[in-house]
């Protein structure tokens, strides 16, 4: 309450005569307290702090005060609040009120009053003039407060274990997450859902949330505590993850297939927040940077929800460790897909979070880009993006674009031997299905879209054209690209292909380093430049779908 926005008005700022008004909507109480006065603000933050330790409620403080010069002390708010500036000017500071109490009451005298100005004044000039002379290297480690996290030394950034996990805990895991116990009534949708995952677990497969739960329930057990917080987490926006299970006859009673692993595993906490990506995914921020050794993740509701937090991703996420030297482990899920859902529930905006990464054009990138973006395109890969991003010596925010089709897409399954101990998140996936000696075309692709280029492919009986995944966009694999294109000897065109428009995707991102970074031209096939993500007309979509994927193999 002292004039953030110093030349609006409150008049104008709010509705109500107080700005914490807005606190009775959820019934907290409200101290109204004269700043200043200093003891009357500590007497009333003793007792708002008692009140929530005892009730566990919100309270709120308002201190009633004054902003003493503009946005900075060269900013004059006598331009556009004259008369009430004309009062603050000769109104004397907190300090001077509180010196003038405490002298009057003999607490202290006034030579002890500028002894100790003084003093401070020292120390704060002898701060100032060390602080010129000193030169430090900034230590990229230290302000996250992890004690006995980082190796010495430093992280060796480009360090990944295996995050395979035994057979025998995968399939433990599978069975405890298609295992209700019998007491509960369950929705008959449920008992199917949960019958298929059995059944495909006995056939050695998982489907997406078979590869998140066998990810989630590994870490569980292996001490991590893990979150997953978003709108309809629980049971899934898509209804895939039913993560809480509830009885049908009996209120409230529900069983947490996750919880129920082992003994001594870690908690999980699942749940289902607010409609405001703003203050969730902030709060998820904060508590992802509290401890390192838990699996933070937030998931939109659709992909293009995370609008709702752009200041959170852009002022923190993206560049809090480049600004405050603290690093956050946070994963945030965004489901992506032109599905025909129309312009706002189709794409996750990849093209933003490219922009807003550090990744270098003409240097080849390594771990320490502000933040990691991947784009998985099976239930294994998205197992082990989770579990490494537990197990590395360094933390870094992961931004997932998550399939829709894919949870449900039959050919979208991984056998477990994909996650068993060897294996690893690979960043790039060669085609295994070509003859490397007959391949005369190229096809780079990211995400699920990859399914539907195979499927033209088999439809059109074009093995000479490989396709090729990008599953990690940033940091930007050149090595792994370099690696799967070298067995092509004899493929003469290169061809970016993406469901996206090409002003968005990550065209513009991945054109530019194949070009400087490998020596790669490649030939862009797409939707051409549009203002929306995706036309609202199911028509007009299906025209666009049929020339995306037909388009890669006619082109020269």
């Amino acid at each position: 309450n002292n004039q953030i926005g110093f030349t609006t008005d409150p008049r104008s700022s709010r509705s109500s005569p107080y700005c914490t008004d807005v606190a009775r909507v959820v019934g907290a109480p409200i101290f109204h307290v004269n700043a200043d006065d200093p003891e009357a603000v500590m007497h009333v933050c003793k007792v708002a702090s008692e009140w929530r330790k005892h009730w566990k409620k919100d309270v709120v403080i308002d201190l009633v005060c004054y902003r003493r010069n503009g946005h900075n002390e060269v900013d004059n708010p006598m331009f556009t609040q004259p008369r009430m500036y004309q009062i603050i000017q000769k109104h004397p500071s907190v300090l001077e009120l509180y010196c003038e109490k405490i002298v009057t009451e003999g607490s202290i005298t006034r030579d002890e009053y500028d002894a100790e100005v003084v003093k401070y004044d020292q120390i704060c000039e002898s701060a100032f003039t060390e602080a010129r002379d000193q030169h430090h290297q900034v230590d990229k480690w230290l302000d996250s407060p992890w004690k006995g996290f980082f190796a010495k030394g430093g992280c060796p950034l480009s360090h990944v274990p295996s995050t395979g996990v035994d057979m025998e805990r995968l399939r433990h895991i599978g069975t405890t997450f298609s295992s209700p116990p019998p007491e509960l009534t369950l929705h008959s949708g449920i008992k199917r859902v949960l019958s298929q995952r059995a059944a495909m677990l006995d056939d050695g497969l998982v489907d997406w949330a078979g590869g998140e739960a066998m990810a989630i329930g590994s870490l569980l057990m292996d001490g991590k505590h893990v979150r997953l917080s978003g709108q309809d987490v629980e049971r899934g926006t898509f209804s895939h993850r039913h993560h809480v299970l509830h009885d049908q006859k009996i209120d409230r009673r529900e069983y947490r297939p996750l919880d129920n692993l082992s003994a001594d595993q870690a908690r999980y906490t699942v749940c289902n927040s607010s409609l405001s990506e703003y203050a969730v995914l902030g709060f998820e921020l904060g508590f992802s940077m509290t401890n390192p050794h838990s699996l933070v993740v937030w998931e939109a509701q659709f992909g293009d929800f995370f609008n709702g937090a752009q200041i959170i991703l852009d002022t923190f996420v993206s560049s809090g460790e480049s600004k405050w030297q603290f690093q956050s482990g946070l994963v945030v899920l965004l489901p992506t897909g032109m599905d025909g859902a129309g312009p706002d529930h189709s794409s996750c905006r990849i093209e933003r979070f490219l922009q807003m990464c550090d990744s270098k054009e003409a240097t080849v990138d390594g771990d320490v880009v502000n933040w990691h973006i991947a784009y998985p395109t099976t239930p294994a890969q998205y197992y082990h993006l989770l579990r490494r991003q537990m197990m590395r010596d360094f933390r870094k925010p992961l931004i997932v674009a998550s399939p829709k089709v894919l949870l449900r897409l039959p050919a979208a399954v991984s056998p477990l031997a994909d996650m068993a101990p060897g294996t690893t998140f690979e960043h790039v996936i060669a085609d295994a299905q070509v003859d490397p000696s007959k391949v005369q075309k190229v096809i780079f692709c990211a995400g699920k879209h990859y399914y539907a280029l195979a499927e033209e492919r088999e439809r059109l009986g074009q093995w000479d054209t490989a396709i090729v995944r990008l599953e990690l966009l940033a940091p930007f694999p050149a090595h792994d690209i370099t690696t799967a294109v070298s067995k092509f000897t004899k493929a003469k065109t290169f061809v970016w292909s993406q469901e996206e428009s090409r002003n968005m995707g990550a065209w513009s991102f991945v054109a530019l380093r194949f070009a400087s970074l490998l020596n790669i031209k490649l030939t862009y096939c797409g939707r051409q430049e549009t203002a929306t993500p995706a036309v609202g007309v199911g028509k007009r979509h299906k025209q666009e779908a049929t020339a995306v994927v037909s388009e890669p193999f006619a082109c020269k």
